[in-house]
């Protein structure tokens, strides 16, 4: 692998002119930003989280990427403060020049570092591109310069990247096999689309996790629950929800995938309602028309993406979701797949 460090290491960031140090003039290592929403972890112990070798491309859709000397710190989202008030709540990566070994006691209690002031006219100004024809600002951030960032594909079959899942602590043995199994099976089914007669297909040469559209004409269905930060809510069941999808998967624009899928019937708490996101091609700060909702402990755990481990964390429209009574509490049922 192209770091040390593995799942469970403790590590301290390093101080904001440590790390400033290390950036060229975009404010950049390697071509992955540091951004100022990440000065508040600046002299923090901290947990590695993952490993974060390999990522999957949500911009160019290429597939798995290759990431390199870098990890994701538990606990550590980008808040979105620098960007406009961008609700996507990515994890962060972190460059292993960021961080250096902890060494002596924990701190019983940790207070975020306040940033030094010289640290933050190059971080903010690099937060920026040239605004659009229309005069709209366009953000940079980590997610907008992942293609960058990690320049180069991992073909499916490069074994190498399983074993350096299992070998980071990032998964199992078993968690590593099934993945490979998945993309192979999926694989599979892309080349019979293509290749076979439609009586040879698979459950209609649908990928795993099975999903598919119901909707066949006119716009999806909406619903609004109004739901609020704290409420909880279960998950609907899959079927429901691909009632609610057209032949892309959507509903109103937004997506819904077969990792989501392994969250049917689960109930959740309302960690945020999410009315602003940075779109990821462009950079724009768009304002969703129909709010989405996202859940506390509920992420892309990347099982039937190569294990990627971005933990990417999902939206849901209210449509897929429905509220649990108050007196029922948040009882979380294992995720399937």
């Amino acid at each position: 692998m192209s770091t040390s460090l593995r799942v469970g290491d403790v590590v301290e960031v390093r101080s904001a002119d440590e790390i400033l140090a290390t950036l060229d003039e975009n404010g950049e290592l390697e071509n992955l930003p540091f951004m100022p929403e990440m000065l508040r972890f600046c002299g923090q112990r901290m947990t590695v989280h993952k490993v974060a070798h390999k990522l999957c491309d949500t911009i160019s859709r290429s597939g798995i990427r290759r990431m390199e000397r870098a990890v994701h710190l538990t606990g550590a989202r980008c808040d979105g403060a620098a960007h406009g008030g961008c609700q996507t709540a990515c994890s962060l990566y972190w460059k292993e020049a960021w961080l250096k070994p902890a060494s002596g006691p924990r701190p019983i209690e940790q207070q975020p570092t306040e940033e030094p002031p010289r640290s933050l006219p190059l971080l903010t100004i690099r937060t920026r591109r040239e605004d659009g024809e229309d005069g709209e600002a366009r953000y940079r951030c980590q997610a907008t310069e992942l293609l960058r960032a990690a320049p180069t594909c991992l073909p499916f079959g490069s074994l190498r990247q399983y074993a350096d899942d299992v070998r980071s602590g990032n998964v199992g043995v078993a968690g590593s096999v099934r993945t490979f199994l998945v993309g192979l099976f999926n694989r599979f089914q892309d080349r019979a689309q293509r290749y076979l007669p439609r009586w040879l297909w698979i459950k209609g040469g649908l990928r795993w996790g099975f999903v598919k559209g119901g909707v066949t004409e006119g716009k999806t269905p909406t619903a609004t629950l109004g739901l609020q930060p704290g409420e909880v809510v279960r998950i609907r069941s899959k079927a429901e929800i691909m009632a609610t999808l057209n032949a892309d998967l959507l509903n109103r624009g937004m997506g819904f995938e077969e990792e989501m899928a392994r969250y049917c019937g689960r109930t959740a708490v309302v960690r945020a309602r999410v009315e602003r996101c940075i779109d990821e091609k462009t950079g724009r700060l768009l304002t969703m028309k129909n709010p989405c909702i996202i859940l506390e402990d509920i992420v892309c755990a990347g099982v039937y993406n190569a294990n990627c481990p971005r933990e990417f964390v999902p939206f849901w429209r209210e449509i897929w979701l429905e509220r649990v009574p108050a007196a029922v509490g948040p009882v979380k049922e294992p995720v399937s797949g």
